[in-house]
């Protein structure tokens, strides 16, 4: 097969087992054998071809798990490698495995495809550079796609366990920032893994800094997701932990996508922390911490946000979708000597310059329990540190299809002829610095908000995200859209007109 197509972005995702119509296995065993190969000569490249590069493989809780982890290690072995398997393990150890003493692996691979269904699964690669780029992803698969080998005697194959250790750093930070040695004490926090692999947050971090965890629920890893899918962006999902936060009276409600790179929360109160929230909140606690420093987020956070954090005294600077996007630009802008501390998208994908630029939503949790415990001690709460965030009164996405192979072109093409008609309208206003679609301000008399539409990273549409600051105010600005889109035949606008009605 051409390998190519299991890449996405800087991930390989593919589909791992039978059961939904009309997916069909193209991670096969002789596909995870080769992407395991790929990856060793890619690492021999690297470092130089030499015998004793050492990998270590975790996987999240997914029902292929075991079997696609067997056959990517076993291949592994045979280019020559020393592997260690991990087990359940989540992405981000995966990646502390190659910076953490007594560790230092020369890569890591985790086996995952995050929130997707049951059926899929995939693969992501570190070193202790970080995560691999889109165009790392390209080589591995190319030489997956080739005869090509190491060279090199076989290596050897060993069990081994980090979660104990990962969890062990996470809990020592809380400790060592508040000062005590239980300083969860007398709080009742609540969990919701998702069945995936966030489970490990409640023993070996939580209760071992004192916490009460009676209420939290599906800690228990089980690939087939029964009650919800791991996915703090799920609405579904986030019902499920605001209801746990509800019937156990807890000071905060944890969530985790499955593999525990994303994270949400609610607070005391029931409110969901999450998008916008979480952003306005890490801000917060940043900008105390690091006054005047830059916070990275996507395309479609919101007008309040930005006043937010600019009233917080930080820079906002709103960049593309897609979290390599966020990461490396404020990485970028750390480089031409602008600090910025933190990078987010509203999908919940954050990484702190602190913790390696690295997307962990258990090292993001662990900002807030911080946060909790010292609010404890001076008097306020984590809710006190949003008041003056504004929201949006109503907030609507609607995600277009192109129908055309050739999508990007087309896509590309409403996106300057509406940049090109926005310029005329009265009442509207390009966004100044956007860098992703085109992104137009309206004001009261035509809206009250904003639009944002933009050409999906990786699908053939194009998502529209409206808000606005009054009622109604988002049907008004997409009929004020509604004349300019109907003028696509190639784009299925149905929902958007409908919406409009």
């Amino acid at each position: 097969m051409d390998y190519s197509k299991l890449q996405n972005g800087s991930d390989i995702r593919g589909v791992a087992l039978e059961g939904i119509e009309g997916q069909h296995i193209n991670l096969t065993e002789s596909a995870c054998r080769d992407i395991g190969r790929g990856f060793a000569l890619w690492l021999v490249q690297k470092f130089g071809s030499k015998q004793g590069l050492r990998v270590a493989v975790g996987r999240d809780s997914r029902l292929s798990g075991e079997t696609l982890c067997n056959w990517i290690c076993d291949a592994m072995v045979q280019q020559g490698l020393e592997v260690t398997n991990f087990g359940m393990a989540s992405t981000p150890a995966m990646f502390m495995s190659t910076v953490t003493e007594g560790y230092a692996f020369d890569g890591s691979v985790m086996i995952t495809a995050s929130h997707l269904p049951f059926n899929r699964n995939g693969f992501k690669f570190f070193t202790a550079g970080g995560g691999l780029e889109k165009g790392d992803i390209k080589q591995i698969l190319t030489y997956a796609g080739s005869d090509e080998t190491t060279g090199l005697a076989a290596g050897t194959l060993v069990n081994g366990e980090f979660m104990d250790t990962y969890a062990g750093i996470l809990a020592d930070k809380i400790r060592a920032a508040t000062g005590e040695e239980k300083p969860l004490e007398g709080f009742r926090i609540v969990v919701d893994a998702g069945n995936g692999a966030g489970g490990f947050y409640v023993d070996k971090v939580l209760k071992p800094l004192g916490a009460n965890t009676e209420g939290s629920r599906y800690l228990n890893p089980d690939g087939s997701f029964p009650n919800h899918i791991p996915n703090p962006e799920d609405h579904k999902a986030m019902e499920a932990i605001t209801e746990s936060v509800n019937l156990a009276k807890a000071d905060l409600g944890i969530i985790f996508d499955t593999d525990v790179d994303r994270a949400g929360a609610v607070l005391s109160d029931g409110s969901e922390l999450n998008r916008n929230r979480i952003i306005a909140m890490l801000s917060a606690i940043l900008l105390r911490e690091h006054p005047g420093t830059t916070i990275v987020t996507d395309s479609i956070t919101s007008t309040g946000l930005a006043k937010f954090i600019e009233e917080k005294g930080g820079i906002h600077h709103r960049f593309k979708r897609g979290y390599r996007n966020v990461i490396n630009e404020s990485i970028r802008l750390n480089d031409m000597g602008q600090d910025s501390q933190l990078a987010i998208e509203t999908s919940g994908h954050g990484a702190l310059k602190e913790n390696y630029f690295l997307d962990d939503g258990a090292y993001l949790v662990t900002k807030l329990l911080i946060e909790l415990a010292r609010g404890k001690k001076e008097g306020y709460t984590l809710e006190s540190l949003i008041t003056t965030l504004e929201e949006p009164a109503e907030s609507v996405e609607f995600r277009m299809n192109i129908l055309l192979d050739d999508f990007k072109a087309y896509g590309q093409q409403v996106i300057d002829e509406l940049t090109a008609y926005a310029e005329k309208q009265e009442g509207w206003s390009l966004a100044p610095s956007n860098f992703e679609g085109v992104r137009v301000n309206l004001d009261e008399a035509h809206g009250n908000g904003w639009f944002l539409l933009r050409l999906s990273l990786h699908d053939p549409l194009l998502p529209l995200n409206i808000e606005s600051n009054s009622v109604g105010g988002a049907k008004k600005i997409a009929s004020e859209l509604a004349s300019f889109i109907s003028g696509y035949d190639k784009l299925d606008a149905e929902k958007m007109i409908a919406f409009t009605k």
